[in-house]
C-alpha cells in the first residue's frame, strides 16, 4: 500500500492531542487534514475526499457519531475509526450502528492506531480490487465510485450515479425495472423522482459515450436496459 497517497481526515477538538496524532501519522507517510470540530471536519471530507477518517466522538458543533451519519449518506465505503473516552457497551454499539468500522478508547498508543488504520486500508483495498466491473472499454470501481476509459485517468461519479450504474450492470442486457430503482435510490416513484432519474441516465450516457458498443436504452413502460459487450 502506498501510504504517501493515503489521505486521512482527523477530527479531534483537543489541540495538543490532535497535533500529536497528525504529526505521528505524517511521519509514517500519511497525508493528514486535522479539523477541530465536526462541522469543519465534514467540510474537509467534502473538499479533500479522504481515504479514511479518524473521528473523536465528543466534539463541538457536530459530534463524531452525527458526523459519521452524514458521511455515510454520501460514502458507504470509507473506513471510519472512532476515538473516545467512552467505553460503555451501548456507546460502542452506537458507533458501529452509525457506520463506524473500529473503535479506539482513549488513552491509546499511536502504534495501535496505525496498525488499525493499515488493517482497514488493506481490507478496503482487497474489497475494491474485487469490485471492479468491466463495461466494454470502461472499468467501473463501485466502492470508489470511479469510472475509467481504457488507461485514461478515472472520473469520479456521484453517489447516485455510481449506484445507478451498479444496478444497470447487475441487469446488463436485461431490463432494470423503473419502479424498483426509483424506490431503491430515490425513495419513491413519483413524477419528479422519475424526471430526476432521467437526468442521471443522460449523465451516465455522456460518461459512457466513448465506447460506441455501450448504450442505455429506455424500454418504455418498463425501465432501462444497459447494452454492453
Amino acid at each position: 500500500m502506498n501510504k504517501e497517497k493515503t489521505h486521512i481526515l482527523l477530527a479531534e477538538d483537543e489541540p495538543a492531542l490532535g497535533m500529536i496524532i497528525k504529526e505521528s501519522l505524517e511521519t509514517r507517510g500519511f497525508n493528514v487534514t486535522h479539523s477541530m470540530n465536526g462541522v469543519q471536519a465534514y467540510e474537509s471530507f467534502e473538499s479533500h475526499h479522504p481515504q479514511i477518517a479518524v473521528l473523536d466522538v465528543m466534539m463541538p458543533e457536530l459530534d463524531g457519531f452525527s458526523l459519521a451519519k452524514k458521511i455515510r449518506q454520501v460514502n458507504e465505503e470509507m473506513p471510519i475509526i472512532f476515538l473516545t473516552a467512552k467505553s460503555q457497551t451501548e456507546d460502542v454499539l452506537e458507533g458501529f450502528h452509525v457506520g463506524g468500522n473500529d473503535y479506539l478508547k482513549k488513552p491509546f498508543s499511536m502504534e495501535e492506531l496505525i496498525v488499525r488504520i493499515n488493517n482497514l486500508l488493506s481490507r478496503q483495498q482487497t474489497q475494491q480490487t474485487a469490485a471492479n466491473y468491466q463495461v466494454g472499454d470502461y472499468t467501473f470501481n463501485f466502492p470508489q465510485q470511479r469510472l475509467a476509459y481504457r488507461s485514461h485517468e478515472p472520473i469520479k461519479l456521484t453517489h447516485r450515479e455510481a449506484h445507478l450504474l451498479y444496478h444497470l450492470l447487475e441487469k446488463k442486457n436485461t431490463v432494470l425495472d423503473r419502479t424498483f430503482i426509483l424506490k431503491k435510490l430515490w425513495g419513491n416513484d413519483d413524477f419528479f423522482s422519475g424526471r430526476s432519474m432521467d437526468v442521471f441516465i443522460s449523465k451516465l450516457r455522456k460518461k459512457l459515450a466513448q465506447d460506441s458498443q455501450i448504450e442505455i436504452v429506455n424500454v418504455r413502460g418498463y425501465g432501462y436496459k444497459l447494452i454492453a459487450p
